[in-house]
């Protein structure tokens, strides 16, 4: 990616996908070219927590909510130290931000960052695009990285960006150094999350419950997650192929030998998937945003989620399946299209979604997910 900040409020841009599809536009955020995948998000709020979600990295969000940015920014809804995103897609910036916690607005952000963005193109005809040919390769480009340049360039540019399927991503937004964030009131539990993108919200969410989380890296081994003695062990999301994940399916594997309560979301559901022995596919254009239909077929009570995710898991719905670890059955499907979305077994205490329980941003149906967790650890405890 290269970026300047001059002129980004007047700058002619244009998105450029890789089957060929041209939208232009104006800059918005920084000028320059940036490279990722397209996709698109239906959350008409919570802009910024998705921007800062590691689990976006190396992709470039389309919003398919017309008005974007009339909140700002603060300092405090951030869901990790920086901006993840590749790259930004509106239609209609907001020219004032009005919102009480709001400190800059959301371009000088975005500027500040360095994040290469576009608005004033029809988010919707290309959102249509992107559900009837998939998500893919795209490219923004402004300034002196548009200039001059003939269309069949930038095409050629972005054919030669690397693609999301076969992309291991997870250490690359991952902490380099353990960190503890610290129960809340009385501590209950100690819990060893393994990060392979982990939101901000997600330990707090943890912390609420009584439960110190000890965060290690993605590099993390079976000995380093016992040697903080946990009552339980979490994986993450993250962003990437999950076929690449080899690691982080040995470690869980160990988990799962020593039977300990395991809990895991998004990235961290396919990452049980494999362990089980299922395998995982990319999705066509995948479900990002917060409105998802989900259905906990435990209890049969529906949930409106927050999603972000491309890959998913090859797991039957209609039967238990046996693994090495026991029984194992699909606890959590999209009504939207039956896509696995949560994973559990029967004779031992793991279980996964596919969805984001921390509700940042996103409605709190799920909010149950952290409670089933601890339920787990005073079972075991028990």
């Amino acid at each position: 990616m290269t970026t300047s900040t001059r002129g980004a409020a007047k700058a002619p841009a244009v998105l450029v996908l890789e089957d060929g599809r041209i939208f232009r536009g104006r800059a918005y955020g920084a000028v320059g070219e940036t490279f990722g995948e397209a996709v698109f998000s239906t959350g008409m709020t919570g802009y910024q927590e998705t921007l800062t979600d590691p689990s976006y990295h190396r992709q470039v969000v389309v919003m398919t909510a017309p008005h974007v940015g009339n909140t700002g920014v603060n300092d405090e809804d951030p869901e990790s130290s920086r901006i993840w995103v590749a790259g930004y897609v509106v239609r209609d910036p907001a020219r004032v931000p009005s919102n009480w916690r709001s400190v800059r607005s959301l371009d000088e952000e975005l500027v500040k960052q360095g994040v290469v963005g576009i608005s004033g193109i029809d988010t919707r005809a290309l959102t249509r695009h992107l559900r009837e040919r998939g998500a893919m390769r795209v490219g923004i480009f402004s300034g002196e990285a548009w200039e001059g340049v003939r269309d069949e360039a930038l095409l050629a540019k972005v054919k030669a960006a690397p693609q999301m399927k076969g992309a291991d991503l997870s250490a690359e937004v991952a902490t380099k150094e353990t960190y503890v964030v610290p129960a809340i009131g009385t501590k209950k539990f100690t819990v060893a999350a393994v990060d392979l993108g982990i939101k901000g919200m997600t330990p707090h969410r943890m912390a609420e419950r009584g439960i110190e989380v000890h965060v290690l890296p993605a590099t993390a081994t079976v000995e380093d997650v016992y040697a903080v003695a946990p009552d339980g062990v979490f994986f993450s999301n993250g962003p990437g192929d999950p076929a690449t994940a080899d690691h982080a399916v040995s470690v869980m594997q160990g988990v799962l030998a020593r039977k300990t309560p395991l809990f895991g979301i998004c990235f961290g559901n396919q990452i049980l998937g494999r362990a089980l022995g299922f395998g995982t596919y990319k999705l066509k254009y995948g479900h990002r945003g917060i409105n998802q239909p989900v259905q906990d077929r435990t209890t049969g009570k529906v949930e409106i989620t927050a999603h972000n995710h491309g890959f998913a898991v090859d797991a039957p719905l209609d039967k238990v399946s046996d693994t090495a670890y026991g029984r194992a059955e699909v606890s959590h499907v999209c009504l939207n299209d039956n896509v696995v979305e949560g994973l559990q077994l029967l004779d031992q205490p793991a279980f996964s979604v596919q969805y984001h329980p921390e509700a940042a941003a996103g409605p709190h149906d799920a909010a149950y997910l952290f409670d089933r967790f601890v339920n787990l650890m005073e079972a075991e405890r028990a």
